[in-house]
């Protein structure tokens, strides 16, 4: 292996290079749409112009998601030759490491120094549900994970109204339908009305593919913090707590996390007909949103009600922590 590598010289690089500066320069021109849109619509007595400046500074890379590399050991059959450094993998078997999302081949020990550069490819990419979020948005060239966005928009059209919404539950078989459907035409899955006329399905899928992520839309490395925001007893220091807190998130999962937020307050303006106010949907979605990062019984037990305030705190508070 070379101590000068090409990796930035070779046909994968530079295509890459190539896909990564148009959806920059999409993601920007977005980027400032939404800034603008934002600034429209913030209450700015509600937020200090501290708070204020450190979200913006935050939205202006917002849609820049970087994906570390899936890397895997693999067998390649013939002659082979490492993407990262250009020289050729010795060896009958277990040459060197392939990402299983984006299909580049490298040395194990080059695959250390590789950046997070990773663009997955929907040919690999075999389903929605289950799949990491950040790796689905990036697949599909997406702001938000394409489900998220499609449940979304056919609750908000026939569902705000429905008495429980997302605390009613729609039969198995047909979300487990719905999760089918999305796993095998992507976003021209059709879950109008006319396939499924009980809104309890779709909600019923969208949390179903929160539960199913293999990271969780709270993350696992930041689950502590948010507990821990959740246990101070001042509201003020708690909600600067839970914001800055919320800017360790991936990209991806914070622009998911605001997107629900900002649809979950919808539901809450419309509690004199379905009856869910916040703190209803943060029984809801607490374990939904976030799981420890130990399969402990015990800490689910004892941290549901800190689950249920995150969720709470985030939805009645969503125009200023976001």
């Amino acid at each position: 292996m070379t101590t000068n590598p090409i990796y930035e010289h070779i046909g994968y690089a530079t295509l890459l290079r190539e896909k990564v500066s148009r959806r920059l320069s999409r993601s920007k021109n977005e980027s400032r749409r939404a800034n603008v849109t934002n600034e429209e619509h913030t209450s700015v007595e509600k937020i200090s112009s501290l708070v204020r400046r450190a979200a913006l500074t935050h939205n202006d890379n917002h849609f820049n998601y970087e994906k570390t590399h899936n890397f895997k050991v693999h067998t390649f059959r013939g002659p082979h030759w490492c993407e990262y450094c250009a020289n050729f993998m010795w060896g009958l078997i277990a040459q060197g490491v392939r990402c299983s999302d984006c299909g580049l081949n490298v040395h194990k020990q080059c695959s250390k120094h590789v950046p997070n550069d990773c663009q997955p490819d929907l040919k690999r990419i075999k389903k929605v549900y289950c799949c990491d979020l950040t790796t689905l948005v990036k697949a599909h060239n997406t702001q938000r994970p394409m489900v998220v966005d499609i449940c979304i928009r056919e609750i908000e059209a026939r569902g705000l109204k429905s008495e429980g919404l997302y605390r009613v539950s729609g039969f198995t078989e047909h979300i487990e339908d719905v999760k089918m459907a999305f796993d095998r035409d992507g976003e021209k899955a059709d879950i109008s009305a006319s396939i499924y006329p009980d809104i309890n399905i779709i909600t019923g899928a969208l949390k179903l593919y929160f539960r199913d992520l293999p990271i969780p839309l709270i993350t696992y490395d930041t689950y502590s913090k948010f507990i821990e925001a959740a246990k101070i007893s001042n509201a003020d220091e708690r909600l600067e707590a839970v914001h800055e807190v919320l800017l360790l998130l991936p990209p991806a999962h914070y622009e998911t996390l605001r997107y629900l937020m900002i649809h979950l307050k919808k539901v809450t303006m419309n509690e004199k007909d379905n009856l869910m106010n916040a703190e209803n949907l943060g029984i809801v979605f607490g374990p939904t949103l976030m799981r420890p990062p130990e399969d402990s019984t015990l800490t689910t037990l004892h941290d549901m009600r800190y689950q249920k305030l995150i969720v709470q705190i985030l939805i009645e508070n969503e125009d200023v922590l976001f």
